[in-house]
């Protein structure tokens, strides 16, 4: 060890929890902050994304989970709006990074 030397040890914890489509969505509801990160995956797109805002409500009789997102990609950085309620089937795995946790989340067909 060089002596003078201050070593910084970082404890991240990671989680991994399977859930239903429905039980994923309530899981964003509950628990996704503004300024977390998200990464969808859905349909074979990757969308790796800063969360703006959350909007929980109905759109034309449905439920909506609308997301305003600010892309984190190599080419992209642009903010898109997506409604989770509409890919919701299409979902594979959310993982939610947040300044001390990682939990990611396994969509269950």
């Amino acid at each position: 060890m060089l002596e003078g030397s201050i070593f910084l040890w970082v404890i991240f914890m990671e989680e991994e929890i399977n859930l239903k489509a429905d039980e994923a969505l309530d899981y964003v509801k509950n628990n996704v902050e503004t300024y977390d990160t998200l990464e969808l995956s859905y349909n074979r797109v990757f969308v790796p994304a800063e969360v703006l805002d959350i909007n929980v409500g109905t759109k034309n009789g449905e439920n909506s989970l609308n997301l305003m997102l600010k892309m984190k990609g190599e080419i992209i950085h642009e903010t898109v709006q997506l409604d989770l309620e509409e890919v919701k089937d299409e979902l594979v795995e959310i993982r939610h990074v947040t300044n001390d946790k990682t939990t990611v989340i396994v969509v269950e067909s």
